[in-house]
């Protein structure tokens, strides 16, 4: 198990040099994963929504206090002592469990507040990431001017330009082939 932890290892490590030296995947990274929270907050507030209502459907028991209450009166004025007692225990059951209801209903309406609000500052947050991502495409597709563009000799190879760009995606094809290569030996001893 040794061996896989130090690969394990040492490619996380190679990936986090790599991320580092390429801040843009760094973002299209946390990008990613305010994507992830912004729908987990989602279904988070579609249940406290669901929820919610649930909790307002069962607080409809205030019609059948009312109605008991009607009763404990009525058994009352009728001198049935025997339904009265029943009548009253059966609205203090009614009362205390939309007590409960309420309390509930209260809990899940702070907490779906609350959600509301996360879901909003996950929105902000991901829009600026985004904006900097945007920033940064633009930034590459109007390189800054070179101050040395005008010095450099007729015919040179030295110029900017598509010649420069695909030079360098060579280089850079050929560096990463040779960092491959490395990893493979070292992975081979």
């Amino acid at each position: 198990m040794g061996l896989f932890d130090e690969i394990g290892h040492f490619l996380e490590t190679q990936l986090e040099d790599y991320i580092r030296a390429n801040p843009q995947l760094e973002l299209w990274a946390l990008e990613d994963r305010l994507q992830e929270q912004e729908a987990e907050v989602g279904r988070l507030i579609g249940e406290l929504q669901s929820r919610e209502k649930k909790f307002q459907d069962q607080i409809l028991l205030a019609e059948d206090v009312k109605m008991w209450h009607g009763r404990v009166q009525a058994t009352a004025a009728a001198g049935r002592a025997d339904l009265e007692t029943a009548a009253r225990e059966r609205e203090a059951g009614l009362l205390k469990e939309g007590n409960i209801v309420w309390a509930q209903m209260d809990l899940v309406k702070k907490r779906l507040a609350q959600a509301l609000e996360m879901q909003a500052q996950v929105k902000a947050r991901r829009q600026e990431v985004l904006t900097k991502i945007a920033a940064q495409a633009q930034s590459k597709q109007n390189p800054q001017t070179n101050p040395f563009q005008g010095f450099a000799p007729q015919g040179s190879k030295a110029t900017a330009g598509k010649g420069g760009d695909d030079l360098e995606r060579r280089f850079q094809q050929w560096e990463m082939d040779e960092e491959v290569a490395r990893l493979k030996r070292q992975m081979g001893r």
